[in-house]
């Protein structure tokens, strides 16, 4: 089968499209074809190896201290289920799937994966009927990231909610979840960016960059770090007291509930992936490319089985 490989840290172009075994299936997976991947900010990082200071040595000790343990990255995909093992009790053969690869040991940067139908880390379903593969592969760490947040701040009705990098794949869908539980959503994010944030319900817009968010007249209940590139030091100024500040930066956890009321407010349309651009699997080091600019808006999805 094809998959895009990198066997050294480094810039988009050590990803490599290559021919690889295919994988079969164990007692307890599902063999998945992919149609659908994404680019996401932890494929990024993993490709560059690019972590914080701090946390440098023991990522690297993780996944690979010289070079990367893992050949294939992406992290987010939509498929078809192709063969099952058979203590598979949820998934049959011609099921539709989205789900993660989180700490598998291969990722969605090929044309099949085999996935555990339950295991610790990750988490896979049924993709929402409703949406194509490429928007389904779009949907589950952005807005499992989202929910976890906005969960553990418990978001509702009566607050206001400043979401700092709306525009992006996780900030896009803070924004619409909190506008589902009745939030005042601010969306901050470039001008440029205002019409796609407005559509997917800010009530209020702030362009980054004439505008200091810190510096606001207006207080708010919670402020949503959606890009980890802000603090709680930073926002404390437009805090009410008792506000909450949450950010990417923090631990998230994925679980199966989250996916599954993720695919439920999708199919109820109450929860849309916005895709930036699309790339062909052939074309990932354009794809990383793109990405390494910080100007990607929402998802970039690699079409791996064009549909």
């Amino acid at each position: 089968m094809k998959a895009a490989i990198y066997t050294a840290y480094g810039p988009p172009e050590v990803l490599k499209s290559t021919e690889v075994d295919k994988p079969s299936p164990t007692d307890n997976e599902i063999l998945v074809k992919i149609h659908a991947a994404t680019v996401t900010s932890g494929d990024i990082r993993l490709r560059s190896s690019d972590f914080p200071a701090l946390f440098w040595l023991p990522a690297r000790l993780i996944f690979g201290l010289f070079k990367p343990k893992k050949r294939i990255l992406g992290h987010e995909l939509a498929g078809v289920v192709e063969a099952t093992g058979k203590n598979i009790s949820k998934f049959k053969v011609g099921d539709h799937v989205f789900g993660t690869t989180t700490m598998l040991s291969g990722g969605s940067y090929a044309e099949y994966i085999c996935l555990p139908e339950k295991w610790k880390h990750g988490v896979v379903d049924y993709k929402p009927k409703n949406l194509s593969f490429k928007e389904a592969a779009a949907l589950p760490i952005g807005a499992m990231t989202a929910l976890f947040l906005l969960e553990k701040v418990n978001v509702n009705q009566a607050q206001n909610i400043l979401v700092y990098g709306a525009s992006g794949s996780v900030g896009s869908y803070a924004v619409q979840l909190a506008k589902y539980h009745g939030a005042t959503v601010t969306g901050v994010c470039s001008g440029s960016n205002f019409d796609m944030v407005k559509s997917l319900g800010a009530d209020h817009l702030i362009d980054y960059k004439k505008t200091d968010f810190s510096k606001l007249d207006h207080k708010f209940d919670i402020v949503f770090d959606a890009v980890g590139k802000t603090s709680k030091t930073k926002a404390k100024n437009i805090l009410n007291k008792d506000a909450r500040f949450v950010s990417v930066k923090m631990m998230t956890k994925e679980k199966t509930e989250h996916l599954s009321k993720i695919r439920t407010l999708a199919e109820e349309g109450k929860l849309v992936p916005y895709i930036d651009r699309s790339f062909p699997l052939d074309d990932i080091v354009s794809a990383h490319e793109y990405v390494d600019k910080g100007r990607k808006r929402g998802n970039v999805v690699i079409e791996v089985f064009p549909t």
